[in-house]
């Protein structure tokens, strides 16, 4: 099974148990039943963003979409993270917690210059700490804007619409940890 219609899949068994509508999703997340449907089905891979308010309107982590249902360990290996690329994205993540059950979520990102997690900053409920690992990062939290260099770090109430962009010359790697799990 493709990973498009893996990730399709499980919207709709989500959206399903919620007893919500195609249409009534739709509605919720600012698009047709139409596109809905194809992302259902496979045939269309959503953005980053309409897969961030998917995931919202549904009230589940994002990674929820994105990652094979595996064993979950205590212990993650590097080479056995459940990575994230977006096709034709600059950015990429890799969950460093074992899995969303916990309390708590850890990702590891890495955006290349000029790039941004989002086109536009978003929220979720919580609470998030990020440490810059490599590079330099600007963050947007509410009208505020911060530069983060190397070693810095963050926290802010993740319930203010936040964005991050890669403002240097190199890839920004940075860690965060999020509660609860909203990825």
């Amino acid at each position: 099974m493709n990973a498009n219609l893996k990730m399709g899949d499980k919207i709709r068994t989500i959206r399903k148990t919620q007893d919500l509508s195609l249409s009534a999703l739709a509605g919720k997340i600012g698009k047709t039943s139409s596109y809905l449907s194809q992302v259902e089905r496979g045939l269309a891979e959503p953005s980053i963003t309409a897969l961030r308010e998917i995931s919202k309107a549904l009230k589940v982590p994002i990674f929820y979409f994105l990652i094979d249902d595996q064993k979950h360990n205590d212990v993650v290996r590097k080479e056995d993270r459940k990575v994230l690329n977006f096709p034709g994205s600059h950015l990429k993540f890799e969950l460093i917690s074992p899995d969303l059950d916990h309390d708590i979520e850890m990702i590891e990102a890495r955006l290349k210059p000029g790039a941004s997690t989002l086109d536009k900053p978003l929220s979720h409920t919580g609470e998030e700490v990020s440490i810059v690992i490599e590079g330099e990062m600007e963050i947007t939290i509410g009208s505020d804007k911060y530069e983060l260099s190397k070693g810095d770090s963050i926290y802010y109430n993740a319930n203010l619409p936040h964005k991050i962009t890669s403002i240097g010359k190199e890839d920004l790697v940075f860690i965060s940890a999020i509660t609860p799990p909203n990825f």
